[in-house]
């Protein structure tokens, strides 16, 4: 069974369907399983929605660059 960090680190794979073969079924193993990690996945899912619902073309380009940056970061680790 993965760890709750691995899981986590998948997350965003999953809802977007690209987790595919073992890891998807280690990872829905784990969240079955896990509540801490369902309570994340929830999480990413209500912000995913609000983050969609309230999306607009004119995102500030500070607004924009902070957050290409903290994309970065996380692809990073």
């Amino acid at each position: 069974m993965i760890s709750c960090r691995q899981a986590v680190d998948q997350l965003w794979e999953y809802l977007d369907r690209t987790v595919g073969g073992a890891e998807l079924e280690h990872l829905e193993e784990h969240l079955a399983r896990c509540r801490r990690c369902c309570a994340e996945l929830e999480f990413a899912e209500e912000l995913r929605g609000v983050l969609r619902g309230s999306a607009s073309e004119d995102v500030p380009p500070d607004v924009m660059e902070r957050l290409n940056a903290t994309l970065e970061e996380l692809e990073e680790r």
